[in-house]
């Protein structure tokens, strides 16, 4: 929360406790934004909400409401009734994200107060998955009958904008009510009584349908710069739209999640989560990579001669799997944003392999130049070893950094590629197991090389 929305806040909580007079805190009221009045909601008592709401009223209580991230604790105080009479003057979509927060069983004792027709929106879009696009479409749209004049497509307009405020876009259905095509708002007040209607109406308007995945159909609804993308049956009538605002939201969501899997994470977590909801978030992901991780000791384990004879490497074990991992990590970040494009061809994913490749190899050739040279004057200077050892040691690390990094490249690049072609979600590779898979492979690349070079070819112990 920002200064200037802190500002807003205080003024609102200032004026709600102290203007006595309605029509003023009325009027002083509509000057700020809805947002910051739910803001505000949280910093007075009970019997200011409640004062406040009589002095609103119900339909711009709505609109507050809909600005809130957790509104069940406010709705608690208020009669079923009232608080019934508030969801339904919601979009549809708000209206069930508001559901969503509260207990099941008085969610379905509001949803059964209300209105036929809101009742039926809420629970059509409770009927989908969560990550179906039906699931994040409203119902608020504005639609008119193919055929009618200018003059009877405005009058329906007006009508329906009474109760529909998304009137940007019109769409337009055929008799059987599938979609015929969508216009602009702006194409039907410009356009003259004779003209035809026809002339204005877009036939290659984009859509999705409601039980698409919405990971599947994001690509497609971002790359259509409309206020709005109309959702349909497999029937091809028209059960909602997707409005820009829900793009947004949309967009936010999979981000998070997509966060929370390269955390290493099953979902997204908050601050107000239990102990045990965290957990079980968490420890599936560490239970896999505590089995990894055991491998990976397990394979420091075999060279446990080779650490008795040349302690000193041990040392740099943390450089190598250090810079394995976050080499990997960086493959994984792109290749995840080049796998976001639904349209990438095969013949790209093969340039991006042999890209992320090609750039392992190039940074840990320099990368393993600087070890060489750093890393032998240090044994050499610090720890006062011969300068053919030092400089053997250093090598050792320098070629077994070139070498993790061109595998962990692969890797962090061939992971969420082989997860991708398995329909399974890319983020599902995450940083931690492709860093602990490096991990493993930067091991077996230090300690393998160190035993061959080392011990068995110069020598060195």
């Amino acid at each position: 929360m920002d200064i200037m929305q802190n500002m807003y806040i205080d003024e609102i909580v200032q004026l709600v406790r102290e203007t006595s007079d309605t029509q003023k805190l009325l009027e002083t009221l509509e000057n700020y934004h809805e947002n910051d009045i739910a803001e505000a909601l949280e910093f007075l008592t009970k019997e200011e909400r409640s004062a406040l709401y009589s002095v609103l009223g119900i339909e711009w209580v709505s609109e507050i409401f809909a600005y809130l991230e957790d509104a069940s604790p406010y709705f608690e105080e208020l009669e079923l009734e009232k608080a019934a009479e508030i969801i339904e003057n919601m979009d549809s979509d708000d209206a069930v994200d508001i559901l969503e927060t509260m207990d099941e069983e008085i969610g379905e004792k509001l949803v059964s107060l209300m209105d036929d027709e809101s009742s039926r929106d809420i629970r059509l879009i409770q009927s989908y998955d969560e990550d179906e696009i039906g699931s994040k479409m409203t119902t608020n749209f504005i639609s008119v009958k193919k055929g009618i004049s200018v003059k009877e497509a405005m009058k329906e307009m007006v009508a329906q904008a009474e109760e529909n405020d998304n009137i940007y876009t019109i769409y337009v259905y055929n008799e059987d009510e599938t979609l015929y095509g969508a216009m602009d708002l702006k194409d039907l007040i410009t356009a003259r009584a004779h003209e035809d209607l026809e002339d204005y109406i877009s036939h290659a308007y984009p859509y999705v349908y409601d039980y698409e995945k919405v990971s599947e159909c994001l690509e497609k609804i971002r790359g259509y710069a409309e206020d709005s993308i109309p959702v349909l049956d497999e029937q091809n009538r028209i059960l909602g739209v997707i409005t820009a605002q829900d793009i947004i939201e949309v967009v936010d969501d999979e981000m998070e999640d997509d966060y929370a899997k390269l955390a290493g994470l099953t979902e997204a977590e908050d601050l107000n989560e239990t102990l045990l909801d965290s957990m079980k978030k968490r420890l599936p992901w560490l239970i896999v990579l505590l089995g990894l991780g055991i491998g990976v000791s397990s394979v420091v384990g075999i060279f446990e001669s080779v650490v008795s004879q040349l302690a000193i490497i041990v040392c740099f074990q943390s450089l190598i799997l250090g810079m394995a991992g976050n080499v990997g990590t960086q493959s994984l970040a792109v290749t995840i944003r080049v796998l976001m494009d639904e349209n990438v061809r095969k013949s790209q994913k093969v340039q991006l392999l042999f890209k992320e490749m090609r750039i392992g190899l190039c940074n840990g050739l320099l990368l393993g130049i600087i070890s060489f040279v750093f890393i032998g004057l240090y044994v050499y200077f610090v720890k006062q070893y011969e300068l053919m050892f030092s400089f053997a040691v250093s090598g050792c690390v320098g070629i077994a950094l070139v070498v993790a990094m061109i595998i962990s490249s692969l890797v962090g690049t061939v992971v969420p590629l082989f997860f991708h072609k398995l329909k399974i979600d890319p983020a599902v590779a995450s940083g931690p197991l492709i860093t602990t898979i490096n991990d493993l492979v930067a091991v077996i690349s230090y300690y393998g090389l160190a035993w061959v070079l080392l011990i068995n070819i110069m020598k060195l112990q």
